[in-house]
């Protein structure tokens, strides 16, 4: 599935109130947009739940282990997923099962998950050690802006008729 596809089916799940679809789609698509276009993959292997749950995994820093965060790892490979569930040992809900997400989708979750930090993108088959990793600031941060600029347009517009 390609990003435009993936990009429409975030609108047509968004509540139908008039007001979510747009915002959607003028402001916080063209942000999911340009970080997928980043990465390597339109789709990836990430552990959900079939409720909708994701894993979340708990990162602790190296040099100060009270620091911590959540992330969320996905996968370019099936075969790479699973690998990584036998290096972290037991799942910690048998539910979770690792499942192929378009990338704008998993990209959703940190604009929508609040206790989420960032996602690690391990783009390579084979490599679990290195990855690329898009954090909640700066999504969030470039999704505000466009934001700010998408209600100047609407309020411009609603002038100038």
């Amino acid at each position: 599935m390609n990003l435009e596809q993936q990009l429409q089916i975030l609108v047509d799940q968004a509540p139908k109130d008039g007001v979510t679809p747009n915002v959607i789609a003028k402001a916080v698509n063209p942000v999911l947009k340009s970080f997928a276009t980043q990465l390597k993959h339109n789709e990836y292997f990430a552990y959900q739940s079939v409720q909708g749950n994701w894993l979340l995994t708990t990162l602790s820093n190296r040099r100060d282990p009270m620091l911590e965060k959540k992330v969320i790892y996905a996968f370019t490979t099936l075969e790479d997923a699973k690998l990584f569930e036998q290096m972290e040992g037991d799942r910690p809900d048998p539910d979770l099962t690792a499942q192929l997400i378009p990338v704008t989708h998993i990209l959703f979750q940190l604009f929508a998950l609040k206790k989420l930090d960032s996602i690690v993108f391990l783009e390579t088959a084979g490599d679990l050690n290195n990855g690329t990793e898009v954090h909640r600031r700066d999504l969030q941060g470039a999704i505000q802006k466009k934001l700010k600029q998408y209600k100047q347009e609407k309020s411009d517009s609603t002038r100038l008729a």
